[in-house]
């Protein structure tokens, strides 16, 4: 392999890569000279490597095998590292409160060069690491593989306009820890554990009953601060009566103490500036903006001043498809909460966010840009589209697999398709399979299905669909980044974020 290494370095030298014979690719985009070094990605032999050649002292910075001229290294954690100190901009970096920004989710760690061509030119700042450990179990990844696929990507790709990295929906403080010392640069707290969701149905005699068994300094507090008082947001006029304050703080007190405890253990101490996102959205009913005041309001008085916060909204913000329900509440409950996030100083969070284009005007308008959108599933059904156009005798048998197991799917995503709901696909010619994946039920069916297709053995433990489907994707990469750009790029036209210029 060194021999093969030394001929694409002497091709980076002579800028000559036509000679080149087929199992050696140069990336030329990632060419990079640094301190009389020279960095580049190749693919030899299948097998993708960061190449460093020259008399500067990467070659000693960064591990691998060690030729007479050159060195190759692997794409490991341990490279990725020594990478970000000779190129900080593989590194990820805080969006901080005042830009739009979208977590662009890839669960098969493959994505990302389709979604740097997405974002290329757009005023927003991207998120191309956001995982959560729900996914991370479902795929078979970890924090290191998230973080290695976005850094190794942005370097191949010659991305430097910055980029951050989510570790999505944590709850305890060690994997925050945990996530943080990895180089994570942002977190998102869910602190559906710490909410009383139970408290939000009761009625205002068993509301105010409970409330009374709170601790008395708890009550003082949040009654000196609400009690009775009165507030417009966004036009919307709201009020604290005793019992609906005694259900807020029933359904929000724990978990606004746990915020604060995360953030004075986790987050202040550190020497870097990370983007603090909070997730309320857990509940079986939406936030309501004086829920989400409240919550805004006891953070501060702690002194906590998160990036962003993810209310749950009305409507539904089902996995895959467009918003459902009353897109006129949803626009007078969002200026509400655009108005608390611009006096708290914090940023609005989308979660779900995928495919939302009705209500993504309203959420651009209200926001001003000041906006964080969540993606995830998005790019793994785009992957599904190349397998049905490409080779759809796999999609057919992953589409049975997921049809067999929706149960076990279902356990863990709220959406309200099922395998009764889907098309034929059995009288479906090959060529119109792709077009099934633009229908609703075939997209929330395929989205929660993923764990189980790429978990997937067969009778001998090796992978039934897996190996198959990345194969795919990686002979058929440039459809596949076309694909991801044209989606994602549709989400954010209708969120206002449009071209300026080139790229540098």
């Amino acid at each position: 392999m060194m021999k093969l290494a030394s001929m694409a370095a002497d091709a980076i030298r002579k800028g000559n890569f036509q000679a080149l014979p087929p199992n050696i690719r140069v990336f030329q985009k990632s060419v990079f000279h640094q301190g009389g070094s020279t960095l580049a990605m190749v693919r030899i032999d299948g097998t993708d490597c960061l190449l460093i050649f020259g008399r500067g002292p990467a070659r000693d910075m960064l591990p691998g095998s060690r030729g007479k001229d050159c060195t190759l290294s692997p794409l490991t954690v341990r490279t990725r590292e020594a990478l970000g100190a000779l190129a900080p901009f593989t590194v990820p970096v805080s969006c901080g409160p005042g830009r739009t920004s979208m977590g662009l989710g890839d669960r098969l760690g493959i994505a990302t060069p389709g979604h740097i061509r997405a974002v290329t030119g757009r005023d927003v700042f991207p998120v191309f690491a956001q995982q959560s450990t729900r996914e991370l179990a479902l795929t078979g990844r970890d924090y290191g593989d998230v973080l290695n696929a976005a850094a190794f990507a942005v370097f191949r790709e010659g991305y430097r306009s910055g980029y951050g990295a989510d570790a999505d929906h944590l709850k305890s403080v060690k994997d925050i820890k945990d996530a943080l010392a990895m180089g994570f640069s942002m977190i998102t707290l869910d602190c559906s554990d710490e909410l009383d969701a139970r408290a939000g149905a009761m009625d205002d005699a068993t509301a105010l009953e409970r409330y009374a068994r709170l601790e008395t300094a708890v009550r003082s507090r949040y009654e000196s601060r609400y009690l009775e008082k009165s507030f417009t947001m966004g036009g919307m006029p709201f009020t604290f009566g005793r019992a609906e304050l005694a259900r807020l703080a029933l359904v929000y007190h724990r978990a606004v103490d746990y915020m604060c405890r995360v953030h004075d253990e986790c987050i202040a101490p550190l020497a870097r500036s990370v983007d603090f996102e909070i997730s309320i959205d857990e509940t079986s009913f939406p936030t309501s903006p004086a829920a989400h005041y409240l919550v805004a309001s006891e953070l501060a008085a702690w002194g906590v001043k998160p990036a962003s916060i993810a209310p749950r909204f009305c409507g539904e913000f089902q996995k895959g498809i467009d918003y459902r329900g009353d897109i006129e509440r949803f626009r007078k409950e969002l200026g509400a909460h655009a108005e608390i996030a611009r006096i708290h100083g914090h940023r609005l969070s989308i979660h779900s966010g995928s495919d939302k284009f009705l209500v993504f005007p309203n959420i651009a308008k209200a926001t001003v840009g000041r906006v964080h959108v969540k993606t995830s599933g998005t790019s793994w059904l785009e992957a599904l589209k190349v397998a049905a156009g490409e080779e759809p005798a796999l999609y057919r048998e992953m589409r049975r697999y997921a049809i067999e197991n929706f149960a076990e799917a279902r356990k863990l995503y709220h959406i309200d398709a099922g395998p009764a709901s889907l098309p034929d696909a059995d009288g479906t010619k090959d060529h119109d399979l792709p077009a099934l994946l633009d229908g609703d039920a075939e997209r929330q069916v395929m989205h929660i299905s993923y764990g189980q297709i790429l978990l997937a053995r067969d009778g001998s433990g090796g992978a039934l669909f897996r190996d198959r489907l990345y194969s795919l994707l990686v002979r058929r990469e440039e459809r596949y980044a076309e694909l991801l750009a044209g989606h994602v790029g549709r989400h954010l036209d209708a969120l206002g974020r449009g071209t300026h210029g080139r790229h540098p």
